[in-house]
């Protein structure tokens, strides 16, 4: 007798890892990424010979992780495997909510003035501006609401995980100053030492909140399980076999 196997958490929309639906999103996200990558090496500007090279700026910082992560994810697809499933999904945890701080604080200062996150030196067409600050956010999120089982990190640890990121990133930029002579945004320029503290402090709020927020949001699209048993975590998968 054939038997086929559904697996996926009972809060998770559709099944993943799967070689359908699933591997579609993932593959179409990971070539949107690698594009992003094939027009910074095409398109190359100061960054490309400075100390840090393009990732000093927190948008390729994203866009890495989210590449990792969909990596993980499309081999999970191809192979079923649980275990690489569990992996995206603890990277999407870190991932998702720094694509949507990238996203909120890049169009927010952008529409308030450009010249806050675009020097004078970078040209970007709209087209390649979408890749890299608007499909990884959107990508992450139909992952999120659609191929995932429901996050379980409570408020204070994603406060403390988005702070642990956003003083890390501060550090890094700081070194890269330091070798460079100038600061990938130019807000950053715009500050006092005391004003990055505060906007770097910000952020991590902002983060936290991502977090929080999308967890509601899963709840809002999936159900927040009520019923379920209060050990179920995010790796969990329920496996039917019919």
């Amino acid at each position: 007798m054939a038997h086929s196997h559904i697996i996926h958490h009972p809060l998770q929309r559709w099944p993943s890892p799967s070689r359908g639906f699933s591997a579609l999103v993932h593959a179409t996200g990971l070539a949107s990424f690698l594009w992003s990558f094939k027009y910074m090496h095409e398109n190359p500007n100061q960054a490309n010979e400075a100390y840090g090279w393009h990732f000093q700026y927190l948008t390729v910082i994203g866009l890495s992780l989210s590449t990792l992560t969909f990596i993980v994810a499309l081999l999970a697809d191809v192979t079923l495997s649980r275990r690489l499933f569990l992996i995206k999904n603890l990277l999407s945890v870190c991932c998702a909510p720094m694509e949507v701080l990238i996203s909120v604080l890049y169009w927010g200062l952008r529409v308030i003035d450009e010249r806050l996150v675009l020097p004078d030196w970078a040209v970007i067409p709209l087209h390649a501006d979408l890749g890299f600050h608007a499909v990884p956010s959107i990508v992450m999120l139909v992952d999120l609401l659609l191929l995932s089982p429901p996050w379980t990190i409570p408020a204070l640890p994603a406060l403390g995980l988005s702070s642990v990121i956003a003083f890390a990133y501060w550090f890094w930029v700081e070194q890269c100053f330091s070798n460079n002579g100038w600061y990938p945004y130019p807000i950053f320029e715009q500050l006092s030492t005391s004003g990055r503290v505060g906007l770097f402090s910000m952020s991590a709020v902002v983060m936290a909140s991502s977090t929080i927020t999308l967890k509601w949001l899963h709840g809002r699209v999936n159900g927040f399980g009520n019923g379920l048993p209060p050990q179920s975590r995010p790796g969990d998968i329920k496996k039917e076999t019919l």
